[in-house]
Formats: structure tokens, sequence, C-alpha cells
């Protein structure tokens, strides 16, 4: 499951409840559907006004922001598979011998130590965020990274890089804009990941394109326009058809 940038910039508050108030809609941050509203949405005899139907939306799509945190994999919640199992019977309500008896472990002891573990976890957590909002403040003035598209294939160090990093790459691989000629693709894959987004920037998001409309508009920037489409699909910029009949850029 992949999270937006909307996600990760929400309050606590907000991913708690699970959406976001937009002003005139409300947007789920576990998979972006909106509502509008000033609107009554009816489903099944039932008449729900915009924010109640964004509720249902939740229960009804993914259980609970709960349910859909809990099934996340270990990078995104630094959970065990064992930890989220006991997290989400605790969330349910079991008792201490019911869980024991479900997971066929130990004696409540050991589902108390759990408890404690998690307890644990969740200090931890809280002086980590504090750190962080405290080191944030900090560097208010220092050169910010830029995001990570939220469809990459695989997140890390290569994602490290400042807008001013960025900048300087473009200028240093696209010196005439990057609507021109690319003047070499970089070997290095923290720049080939700023030269892929560039040449992104020229999709239409809205467009799904044929073979020949992509590689239309890859060519002028640079000849292997093969190269450039194959890792504009690896590296999860744009996806397409098993059949290669339409390509998009992948939101």
């Amino acid at each position: 499951m992949e999270l937006s940038q909307k996600f990760w910039q929400a309050s606590i508050d907000d991913i708690k409840q699970g959406y976001t108030d937009e002003g005139t809609i409300f947007t789920c941050l576990l998979c972006g559907e909106t509502i509008e509203k000033g609107i009554i949405y009816p489903h099944e005899d039932v008449f729900y006004e915009a924010e109640k139907y964004m509720q249902h939306h939740i229960i009804a799509t993914h259980q609970s922001v709960f349910h859909y945190l809990n099934g996340l994999n270990k990078k995104m919640t630094g959970l065990t598979d064992h930890q989220s199992h006991i997290l989400r019977l605790f969330y349910e309500g079991k008792t201490d011998q019911e869980i024991k008896e479900e997971l066929e472990i130990g004696s409540a002891t050991t589902i108390r130590h759990h408890r404690f573990a998690l307890k644990e976890k969740e200090r931890q957590a809280k002086t980590f965020l504090t750190m962080m909002e405290l080191l944030k403040d900090q560097d208010q003035k220092v050169d910010a990274f830029v995001p990570i598209h939220k469809t990459a294939t695989m997140v890390d160090d290569r994602y490290n890089i400042t807008h001013t990093e960025e900048q300087q790459l473009l200028e240093k691989y696209f010196p005439h804009g990057i609507d021109k000629e690319l003047v070499r693709f970089p070997k290095r894959e923290k720049q080939k990941i700023v030269v892929l987004r560039a040449i992104t920037k020229l999709l239409d998001e809205s467009k799904q394109y044929t073979e020949k409309e992509l590689n239309a508009i890859i060519q002028p920037v640079y000849e292997d326009y093969v190269q450039i489409r194959r890792y504009l699909i690896e590296y999860g910029f744009m996806s397409r058809k098993d059949d290669g009949s339409a390509y998009w850029v992948k939101k």
C-alpha cells in the first residue's frame, strides 16, 4: 500500500480520523477518495451529509484507520508481524486470556509483557517525534529535501537530495532547460532520479500515451528514448499496460 504526500503532511489528529477538511471537500488520507461538501449522499436507504459519508467510506473501504495502518509493511510501522497481530487483538478488545488462546503462546504473563513492550515503543516514538519537531524548528533555514514521489519502487539514500542539489543537477544536465536536450544520461542513481523526475514533468498526468506518442516526447530530450522509457517504468514514475499499448504517469 502506498501513502500519499497528503498523508505524510497531515497532523496526527487528521491521520487518526483518516481524512482532511480541504474547504470544499473532505479527502481520505488512506486512498485519496474525495467527498464534496454540500451534497447529501444516499447509501442503502440511509442519507449522509458529506463528513458522515466520509466516515462511512473509511469503515466500508478500510475497516478502520487502525486496521489500515496496522496492515502497512514493517518499514512503515516498525512492527514485526507478531507485534502487528497482537496490537490488532488489543485494538479489538480481546482479553489477555483470549489472546493467549488465539495465538497459542505461553501464558497471560507473556501477553502482559507484550503490552509493556508496546508501551515502551510508544514512549520511544513520542521522544523521537519530539526530537524531530525540534530538529525541524532548528533547520528552518536549512535547504529542504525534495519530496519522494509516492510511487517510487524502492526508497533509499538515492532520494536524499535537497532542492538546491536538484537545481544544480538540472542546470548541469539540462543547460538549456528541461524541455531541451539532455547532455547525457547520468550513471549515479541520485542523478538519474533527478533527470527522470524532470522528464516526467513534460508529461500530462491526466493522459494515456501510446508508445509512439511517448517516444515523440522523449526523443527530442534524449536520443536513446527506449532507455528513458524503461527507466521511467522501473523507477515508478510511469506505468503501462502489459501489452505496451498505453503509458501513463503514476500518481
